[in-house]
């Protein structure tokens, strides 16, 4: 378990990027995997890195796991890389940007979001 200036400092980082409230989320994961047949179920819906940010996202700073640590690495280093949070462009309508914001969006960070 990280200590806790790096766990604060690791918590707010997490925040900074996932921009996305747990509902918002929760909702885009769903929309994400319906289609015109199926819809997944509310708990099975989105990847596991998205359920799994969702539910550090319901959370408490004190209850996370070792595993929810190394998630929060993962999705704070794939959102910077994707996208530079704090002076993100406004993304064009092209395929390859919908696509980028997609992932984002599982991941919780939603670059039209101010």
């Amino acid at each position: 378990m990280a200590d806790t200036l790096e766990l604060d400092a690791l918590w707010q980082d997490f925040h900074r990027v996932v921009n996305m409230t747990s509902a918002e989320l929760a909702a885009w994961l769903k929309v994400r995997d319906a289609d015109e047949e199926t819809e997944p179920l509310p708990e099975r819906a989105g990847t596991p890195t998205g359920q799994h940010v969702l539910a550090i996202l319901r959370k408490r700073r004190t209850d996370l796991t070792d595993a929810d640590i190394r998630v929060m690495h993962e999705v704070v280093d794939t959102v910077d890389e994707l996208a530079d949070v704090e002076n993100e462009p406004e993304p064009e309508n092209t395929p390859e940007d919908t696509r980028r914001r997609h992932r984002l969006m599982t991941l919780g960070h939603d670059p039209l979001k101010p």
